[in-house]
């Protein structure tokens, strides 16, 4: 199982870090050590002192392939979900003014937490899906599938020209603005519409 990120994916979040607008998406992955489930606690890494939260629905890959075109990407995944992915943006900040690859801080272990996934069906309309984060009860951040700069069947269309897609691999789709650091003692909620998918501290 690998997990293929997608960054720069919503104009506000691209605006709120001052990066430059892609014409594609930008694509990093991160290994399956990264994953934490059920709603197990992230524990705060000594290396970094600014780790941020980034919200961001996720798809779940049902069945192998490559060089998907986009009107049959639908049929390559068969559940949405919820996670996180966890950034060291001191070391990812440092990491990039070096022009240095940057996996240090996206890949480490326990930065992609996910919560329960939701059957596809339950979805009548990809371009229009609600979702949000709450911290220690507090909105951080909100978004939806309209405002994405590539949609998830451009997604899957772009990824499977470099890497096939297998049975169990995610893909993360993007973080909406609202990104910001977390502390030791949060605790971490997010929904998709309404239904709450994934509840965790910060220890």
């Amino acid at each position: 199982m690998k997990i293929i990120a997608i960054g720069r994916n919503y104009a506000e979040h691209i605006e709120e870090l001052k990066n430059e607008r892609p014409t594609a998406p930008v694509v990093f992955l991160k290994p399956d050590t990264a994953v934490l489930k059920n709603n197990a606690p992230f524990y705060h890494p000594d290396f970094s002192e600014n780790i941020h939260h980034e919200v961001e629905l996720v798809l779940k890959v049902c069945k192998e392939g490559k060089h998907i075109q986009k009107k049959f990407a639908d049929r390559y995944f068969d559940e949405i979900g919820i996670g996180i992915d966890f950034t060291a943006r001191d070391i990812q900040d440092k990491c990039k003014a070096k022009g240095l690859p940057w996996e240090i801080a996206k890949a480490f272990n326990g930065s992609a937490p996910i919560g329960e996934f939701l059957p596809v069906s339950e979805f009548e309309n990809f371009a229009d899906i609600n979702f949000h984060l709450h911290i220690n009860g507090e909105l951080r951040q909100k978004g939806n599938t309209s405002m994405m700069l590539f949609d998830f069947a451009v997604i899957i269309e772009y990824v499977s020209q470099f890497f096939t897609l297998k049975k169990g691999d995610l893909i993360f789709t993007g973080t909406p603005a609202g990104v910001g650091k977390v502390s030791i003692g949060d605790r971490l909620e997010a929904f998709i519409e309404d239904k709450k998918l994934l509840d965790f501290e910060v220890k």
